[in-house]
């Protein structure tokens, strides 16, 4: 049931709370502003994380003149280690509450970034104790952004109305972008002139006022409740027999839309984070951009994956009713935009004094936003399909290709280009090739998302065309 009022003593409206009548013990669905509070922790969660996964490896490549695998490596690493995920959720569910695990996480986090950034610092006196240290605090941001993060979904997921929880996910993907870009452009003005205990005192106060930004957005925010109020309607009961996880697995991978759009999540992750890690370097290496312009050029990036998102929803929703594409469209135009843009950077190596680089770069963010935020559209409505409740196995093996994408991509990108540059012994060449195998992979995906439900509507047809002939049949014969 939809919530109807709130709370005239303003109880509610104060923790971002509307009670709902249906539910058992007086239990709260989350309103408007409580999802809105917890994007905040969205927003410091990408506040660290742009820092750590742009600007140091930048610092690594450029100013220390390291291999571009390294970071690459470390990014992987990140995203190696949140294949936990599962753990830090069933903590959080036998717990009961979800807060502790979103400070907690947020907590080794920022300890994860500043540790970062202090190991790059010592890489410049001692690089082999650097790497160490860098490895230690990747770890470190790993769990700190899979705790935090998996329960913060996960208390979305249980706390807000079924009828909001697709507008739920797009907030709190926005908000994530709009710490991104607050981020790299206010930390990116702070940068120059650099040093290296510029980096340092910089990262740690970004750590410092994300986590504090956290506890504000969270207090209050989860109150004690009955049990049932924490469990999922689609919960298993206790005398209900449970399937193994590897049967459940088996049977959402044998469904073709599911299975089709886990490879479309791979592939076009794959091609959206393989930028990620060298995009900066590209910039710092061919263009001749400070650490901090590096920087405000991913604002310029993330800027307009914002606008992006902007588009598509504005385009859901229409004018007057009519609404402009569907989700399906605005994923395959946004990924062979996405691609076109790549093409361009390509192009752009060979001719760096000419090239308007903020404007290809932003194009470049209009379109992956575009196609991200109709794929999380999309992910909605493929993860509740089925006979049987398999929603958040689904999503689970949706976010697994995502990880797995993301993890190599850093790597891909970073490790292709030192392998280019070696053979080729030129850095534009190495960069545009790179660019140029990322733009076929995000067309390889707008194909994948092009055919995603081809044979099932193949199936279909085949099925009214039967019972078609069937019924002409019986009309046909004798009576």
């Amino acid at each position: 049931m939809a919530p109807t009022r709130v709370d005239p003593q303003g109880a509610h409206a104060a923790a971002g709370t509307v009670p709902d009548p249906a539910r058992a013990g007086g239990a709260q669905w989350l309103g408007w502003l409580g999802i809105i509070r917890l994007g905040l922790v969205q927003t410091a969660l990408g506040a660290i994380v742009v820092l750590t996964t742009s600007t140091l490896n930048r610092v690594m490549v450029v100013e220390l003149m390291l291999p571009a695998m390294l970071p690459g490596i470390l990014v992987g690493l990140h995203y190696a280690v949140q294949m936990s995920r599962p753990r830090w959720g069933y903590g959080s569910d036998m717990g009961g509450r979800r807060t502790p695990w979103i400070i907690g996480g947020m907590g080794v986090l920022a300890l994860g970034g500043f540790g970062a950034a202090l190991s790059v610092g010592l890489m410049a006196q001692n690089t082999a104790l650097g790497i160490v240290a860098a490895t230690l605090a990747f770890i470190a941001i790993g769990v700190g952004v899979g705790a935090s993060g998996t329960s913060l979904l996960t208390l979305l997921a249980v706390r807000v109305a079924p009828e909001r929880r697709a507008p739920a996910a797009t907030i709190v993907w926005v908000m994530m972008i709009v710490g991104f870009i607050i981020t790299a452009g206010v930390a990116g003005a702070q940068l120059d002139p650099f040093t290296l205990t510029r980096l340092v005192a910089v990262t740690g106060i970004v750590c410092a006022l994300a986590f504090v930004l956290t506890l504000v957005a969270v207090v209050g925010i989860e109150k004690s409740s009955p049990a049932d109020a924490e469990q999922p309607s689609s919960a298993v009961s206790a005398d209900e027999e449970k399937p193994a996880f590897r049967t459940v697995m088996a049977e959402v991978w044998t469904d073709p839309r599911a299975r089709g759009f886990a490879i479309f999540v791979f592939a076009s992750m794959l091609a959206y984070s393989t930028q990620d890690l060298i995009l900066e370097p590209f910039a710092g290496a061919v263009y001749g951009f400070t650490p901090g312009a590096s920087t405000q050029l991913a604002g310029v990036q993330h800027g307009g994956v914002l606008l992006g998102m902007i588009l598509v929803a504005l385009a859901g929703l229409g004018i007057r009713g009519r609404r402009f594409g569907s989700l399906k469209a605005w994923t395959v135009g946004g990924c062979i935009a996405s691609g076109l843009a790549l093409f361009a950077l390509a192009f752009s190596a060979a001719y760096p004094a000419s090239w308007p680089l903020e404007a290809n770069v932003f194009a470049l963010g209009l379109a992956n936003g575009a196609f991200a935020v109709a794929a999380i559209g999309s992910m909605m409505s493929l993860a509740s399909e089925g006979t049987k409740r398999r929603e958040g196995v689904r999503m689970g093996l949706f976010g697994a290709a995502q990880a797995i994408a993301f993890g190599l991509g850093g790597l891909v990108g970073t490790v292709g280009i030192d392998v280019t540059r070696a053979l080729s012994g030129s850095i534009p060449l190495a960069y545009g090739t790179v660019f140029t195998l990322e733009g076929i992979v995000f067309l390889v995906a707008a194909v994948l998302a092009a055919r995603i439900g081809m044979d099932q509507l193949a199936e279909r047809r085949d099925r009214l065309s039967v019972a078609g002939d069937g019924y002409l049949s019986g009309v046909g014969g004798p009576g």
